[in-house]
Protein backbone atom coordinates (compact mmCIF):
# COMPACT_ATOMS: atom_id res chain seq x y z
CA UNK A 1 0.00 0.00 0.00
CA UNK A 2 1.24 3.42 -0.69
CA UNK A 3 0.51 6.78 1.39
CA UNK A 4 1.10 10.37 0.33
CA UNK A 5 2.23 12.42 3.39
CA UNK A 6 3.48 16.02 2.69
CA UNK A 7 5.07 15.03 -0.66
CA UNK A 8 6.92 12.37 0.04
CA UNK A 9 5.44 8.68 -0.63
CA UNK A 10 5.73 6.32 1.91
CA UNK A 11 5.47 2.26 1.00
CA UNK A 12 3.63 0.19 3.78
CA UNK A 13 4.80 -3.24 3.91
CA UNK A 14 3.72 -5.94 5.78
CA UNK A 15 5.93 -7.40 7.99
CA UNK A 16 8.30 -4.73 7.22
CA UNK A 17 6.67 -1.50 8.79
CA UNK A 18 7.05 1.71 6.28
CA UNK A 19 9.98 2.38 4.06
CA UNK A 20 10.56 6.51 3.30
CA UNK A 21 10.58 7.10 -0.54
CA UNK A 22 12.42 10.90 -1.04
CA UNK A 23 10.53 13.49 -2.90
CA UNK A 24 13.28 14.16 -5.00
CA UNK A 25 14.95 11.25 -6.34
CA UNK A 26 12.95 12.36 -10.33
CA UNK A 27 14.77 15.40 -10.36
CA UNK A 28 18.02 14.44 -8.61
CA UNK A 29 17.64 11.99 -11.35
CA UNK A 30 16.86 14.31 -14.45
CA UNK A 31 19.59 16.53 -13.30
CA UNK A 32 22.36 13.97 -13.20
CA UNK A 33 21.28 13.07 -16.85
CA UNK A 34 21.50 16.56 -18.09
CA UNK A 35 25.22 16.56 -15.87
CA UNK A 36 26.14 13.11 -18.32
CA UNK A 37 24.98 15.08 -21.39
CA UNK A 38 27.05 17.74 -20.61
CA UNK A 39 30.44 15.80 -19.88
CA UNK A 40 29.88 14.46 -22.84
CA UNK A 41 30.03 17.43 -24.44
CA UNK A 42 33.33 18.25 -22.35
CA UNK A 43 34.53 14.95 -24.37
CA UNK A 44 33.91 16.54 -27.60
CA UNK A 45 35.20 19.54 -26.84
CA UNK A 46 38.84 17.95 -25.94
CA UNK A 47 38.44 15.61 -28.96
CA UNK A 48 37.70 18.38 -31.39
CA UNK A 49 40.79 20.63 -29.80
CA UNK A 50 38.95 23.26 -28.41
CA UNK A 51 40.10 26.11 -26.35
CA UNK A 52 41.33 25.05 -22.87
CA UNK A 53 39.23 28.14 -22.04
CA UNK A 54 36.07 27.27 -22.89
CA UNK A 55 37.01 23.23 -21.61
CA UNK A 56 38.12 24.55 -18.50
CA UNK A 57 34.70 27.04 -17.96
CA UNK A 58 32.23 24.08 -19.10
CA UNK A 59 34.02 21.94 -16.52
CA UNK A 60 33.19 24.65 -13.50
CA UNK A 61 29.54 24.79 -15.33
CA UNK A 62 29.65 20.73 -14.14
CA UNK A 63 31.37 21.31 -10.91
CA UNK A 64 28.71 23.94 -10.14
CA UNK A 65 25.53 21.18 -11.30
CA UNK A 66 27.36 18.29 -9.06
CA UNK A 67 27.27 20.63 -6.06
CA UNK A 68 23.58 21.59 -6.85
CA UNK A 69 22.55 18.18 -6.98
CA UNK A 70 24.31 17.56 -4.05
CA UNK A 71 22.58 20.03 -2.20
CA UNK A 72 19.25 18.67 -3.24
CA UNK A 73 20.24 15.47 -2.13
CA UNK A 74 20.98 17.06 1.10
CA UNK A 75 17.98 18.87 1.69
CA UNK A 76 15.71 15.86 1.13
CA UNK A 77 17.77 13.32 3.03
CA UNK A 78 17.08 16.23 6.28
CA UNK A 79 13.24 16.30 5.31
CA UNK A 80 12.92 12.42 5.21
CA UNK A 81 15.40 10.60 7.10
CA UNK A 82 15.85 12.85 9.85
CA UNK A 83 12.47 13.66 10.42
CA UNK A 84 11.93 9.88 10.70
CA UNK A 85 14.99 9.07 12.71
CA UNK A 86 13.64 11.92 15.60
CA UNK A 87 10.47 10.05 15.24
CA UNK A 88 11.84 6.79 15.99
CA UNK A 89 14.40 7.77 18.28
CA UNK A 90 17.38 7.35 16.31
CA UNK A 91 18.75 10.70 15.78
CA UNK A 92 22.26 10.42 17.70
CA UNK A 93 23.12 7.40 14.60
CA UNK A 94 21.89 9.51 11.99
CA UNK A 95 23.36 12.85 12.97
CA UNK A 96 26.46 10.89 12.82
CA UNK A 97 26.09 9.28 9.84
CA UNK A 98 25.52 13.15 8.27
CA UNK A 99 28.47 14.37 9.80
CA UNK A 100 29.82 11.66 7.75
CA UNK A 101 28.31 12.63 4.82
CA UNK A 102 28.78 16.37 4.89
CA UNK A 103 32.42 16.26 5.89
CA UNK A 104 32.63 14.12 2.72
CA UNK A 105 30.63 16.73 0.64
CA UNK A 106 31.76 19.79 1.65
Amino acid sequence: MCVVFKSILILLSPGIGYLLVHKRRKEISERLSRIEGHITGIQKMVGEDRECSEILTQIAAVRAALDNVGKIVLEDHLESCMVDAVKSGNYEEFLTDLKKALSRFI
